[in-house]
């Protein structure tokens, strides 16, 4: 059994600190979603903010755009061209996307100042990404309405959870080895 523990002891860690991070993380974003909806019937920050991003990133480009409230939901409602596209939820804002990304980066930490940076800079990348997404979403569900599976449903989680696999295969390949040859040069 020692043995069997010791051959796998960096796979056991690995998957104990990621599941650890990950339900904290997941726990402390429920909470965050507990808090903001007990007072209201409305969408959190971090929805609203991604809704309202988006529009703006439209808007910039030339494109009209608006969101709106409704009371009593608890999503964004989101026009383009004066046409009620979609509705952004909960589940839009990437957060529980940034939530699995870094507990895979701490899972496979380097040094705390790369780990930290790379979190920080990932996580930007993910919900910049995303609210691109959001924008790119309402434009095509305007032209292609019939084509709301295929958008919605699989090129768009495509490029979102592409992106996030395409950074930790960055952050394993650059760092995580970079950790690994260096305790082998300070062996030799």
């Amino acid at each position: 059994m020692k043995t069997l523990f010791k051959t796998y002891k960096p796979v056991i860690r690995f998957v104990f600190t990621f599941l650890t991070v990950y339900f904290v993380l997941a726990l402390g974003y429920k909470w965050y979603l507990d808090g903001s909806k007990a007072s209201s019937y409305q969408p959190d920050f971090v929805t609203y903010q991604v809704a309202y991003q988006s529009q703006a990133l439209l808007n910039i480009f030339g494109f009209k755009s608006n969101i709106a409230l409704q009371e009593g939901e608890e999503w964004v409602r989101f026009y383009f061209n004066n046409t009620y596209v979609i509705r952004v939820i909960e589940g839009c804002n990437a957060i529980s996307v940034i939530v699995l990304f870094i507990a895979f980066i701490v899972a496979f930490a380097s040094t705390i100042k790369k780990t930290i940076l790379y979190i920080l800079a990932g996580a930007a990348l993910i919900y910049a990404v995303n609210v691109l997404r959001i924008a790119l979403i309402a434009v095509g569900l305007y032209h292609y309405p019939d084509m709301e599976h295929i958008l919605h449903g699989v090129i768009f989680p495509l490029i979102i959870y592409g992106m996030v696999f395409l950074l930790w295969v960055f952050w394993v390949n650059n760092f995580v080895k970079l950790k690994k040859k260096n305790a082998e040069h300070s062996a030799l």
